[in-house]
């Protein structure tokens, strides 16, 4: 029985293999394609994340689609709406016929003398595996485990008589009604979810080991939802994603170049968040701005809870976890009924897919990122990665348009393949990630790396790599096109 053909496969359902598959779907319209996804829903993050208070760190008019405006008065948005908005986008571009749910990719084997990718499939309700082919496979399965997030191996953790939990696997309907939380963590998770168990909870402590850079933004934009007023939506939507697209370009090189008048102006907005009398300690950390991501605080939700005593935050290291709660360093105790471990995820790249090449197995941790988005020489593969200093989609549209230029490349030379390959003795690789979060260095044998260079350097600038991915031409002599029995062949933009 032969197997089934498409041109392109994508991986994930969530919120760059919609956008993907929109890009795809207008730019590309010839071309067959389907989304895998392992789950049994579409919206990725935005639908698996279900703890308290669960929203975006970015705001919605750039971690948005640059082809659909977001409507929604909050531009600091709650996961329910991100999740609609993404499955609206499906359903305008009929993309949600495309999704094959349950389908679990497990390897992917690439022929040079077919130009095609086999793609082995696990039905997630049967267990029965099954084969698809095809010609470019783009990979948009995010950065993480969805099957566990990191939980550390904290001493005495077996002792603990309360409810011990982990954001990513949140009990549904759980009841902490009047009860005494710990959430251990200081990034955006942790961020969200303190100052949200407050509406119910006794009191909740945030255990620290060190202390994250915060500042308070609105969750609603008036002077955008003003213009909304007087102007079509569209208009209001470029205008406030280009914007706020140049205001955090702005804000991250001035971080860079005058680190220590941003961490200046960083506390002083703390301090006048929580007054005179604050500990400033818990909130300075030991690095630069933007060292790690920023975490937002919308509307300063976590300083009034800190300011009405509904919250607190403590920082120290965990000694061991007791029957009532978590012994520290420093000696003291926290009790606690329930105990939410925010401490990061699992890194996982290309959804855990193993990845051959004429059934020889591909380490991509040996290979350098083409522009952040072609594996150095691995044919017919996008990875789709976005930025780490901005709103994801940002990226994510730009990498999904550029593999679209490329597909549309193969066709009008008459090549099925292309290969991005390093023939430049003076780049050397170098991190893939320039931050210095727990999850980002446990990670790093586990990503590829990128150059000292271009096109293998990524810069984390959407201005440069819009000029880069969308309008610089192909013909740089790295990625080159060929077909299977004919002479490699470079080509013109």
């Amino acid at each position: 029985m032969s197997k089934e053909y498409l041109d392109v496969l994508i991986v994930g359902a969530g919120l760059s293999g919609v956008g993907a598959a929109c890009h795809l779907a207008k730019a590309c319209p010839t071309k067959s394609f389907a989304i895998l996804e392992g789950r049994e829903r579409m919206g990725g993050t935005w639908d698996l994340f279900r703890y308290p208070g669960i929203r975006s760190d970015s705001d919605m008019y750039t971690l948005g689609y640059n082809f659909k405006p977001w409507t929604n008065p909050k531009a600091i948005a709650d996961g329910p709406s991100i999740l609609s908005y993404i499955k609206e986008t499906a359903k305008e571009n009929n993309i949600d016929k495309h999704i094959r749910y349950g389908q679990k990719v497990k390897s992917a084997n690439w022929s040079r003398k077919d130009a095609l990718w086999t793609v082995l499939i696990e039905e997630q309700h049967t267990g029965k595996k099954k084969e698809i082919t095809c010609n470019f496979f783009l990979s948009c399965a995010g950065y993480y485990s969805y099957e566990s997030g990191f939980q550390p191996d904290f001493k005495g953790k077996n002792e603990f008589k309360g409810e011990l939990i982990h954001p990513q696997a949140w009990p549904e309907n759980f009841d902490y009604s009047d009860k005494k939380v710990v959430v251990i963590g200081s990034g955006a998770t942790a961020v969200t979810i303190v100052p949200a168990m407050t509406d119910k909870a006794k009191h909740v402590t945030m255990l620290q080991r060190s202390p994250t850079y915060m500042m308070s933004l609105p969750e609603k934009d008036e002077s955008l939802n003003k213009l909304r007023e007087y102007l079509p939506e569209k208009w209001v939507y470029r205008f406030a994603r280009t914007r706020n697209v140049a205001l955090a370009i702005g804000t991250f090189q001035f971080s860079r170049r005058f680190p220590e008048k941003t961490k200046e102006f960083l506390l002083g907005q703390v301090k006048q968040q929580l007054g005179p009398n604050v500990d400033m300690k818990h909130f300075t950390p030991s690095y630069n701005p933007w060292d790690e991501r920023l975490c937002a605080v919308t509307n300063g939700d976590l300083f009034k809870a800190i300011r009405n005593n509904k919250a607190s935050i403590v920082t120290d290291h965990v000694k061991k976890f007791t029957e009532t709660g978590i012994e520290l360093q420093s000696g003291e105790t926290l009790d606690a009924d329930v105990i939410i471990t925010a401490t990061g995820l699992n890194v996982q790249m290309l959804g855990g897919i193993d990845i051959f090449v004429e059934n020889k197995k591909f380490d991509i941790t040996e290979k350098m990122l083409y522009k952040g988005v072609l594996i150095e020489d691995l044919p017919n593969l996008g990875l789709v990665f976005g930025y780490t200093n901005a709103s994801w989609t940002l990226k994510s549209d730009l990498v999904s348009e550029f593999v679209c230029r490329l597909i549309n490349k193969m066709d009008q030379v008459g090549m099925r393949q292309c290969i991005a390959q390093n023939y430049n003795a003076k780049v050397h690789h170098t991190s893939f990630l320039d931050m210095q979060s727990g999850y980002i260095q446990r990670a790093m044998d586990k990503v590829p790396q990128q150059g000292s260079r271009m096109p293998w350097k990524l810069y984390q600038n959407y201005a440069f790599d819009m000029a880069m991915l969308r309008l610089g031409k192909l013909d740089d002599r790295v990625v080159r096109f060929s077909s299977p029995g004919l002479n490699e062949r470079l080509v013109t933009a």
